[in-house]
């Protein structure tokens, strides 16, 4: 076997970290979700805020946060009836932002 290929096959990250590194991708996969994390990094937001800024149902947005939770992008505090969410922490502002300028790299 030749050893670069042995060596590489080593450095590789484990099949469990790639996998969880594929389901954090599909975060980002869903343009619906991509706004929701766009509005979160200029302020922590209410529900209805969110929706609102989007045009979208509460409910919509409800359920799309549970799936950003799920994959710990956002947090929520509570406070009184209402949840505020922000981003789970600076990691998912430095996804975003080298994102956009990977897409935005030669315009």
């Amino acid at each position: 076997m030749d050893r670069s290929a042995e060596f590489i096959r080593k450095a590789l990250p484990q099949d469990e970290e790639i996998t969880d590194l594929a389901d954090l991708f599909k975060m980002f996969g869903d343009s619906t979700r991509v706004k929701i994390l766009s509005c979160l990094q200029l302020r922590t937001m209410y529900v209805g805020e969110i929706a609102e800024a989007l045009n979208m149902t509460v409910s919509a947005v409800s359920h799309q946060l549970r799936v950003l939770r799920g994959a710990k992008l956002v947090k929520g505090v509570k406070e009184g009836k209402e949840v505020r969410y922000s981003l789970d922490d600076d990691h998912v502002t430095k996804i975003l932002e080298y994102g956009l300028t990977h897409v935005n790299e030669g315009k």
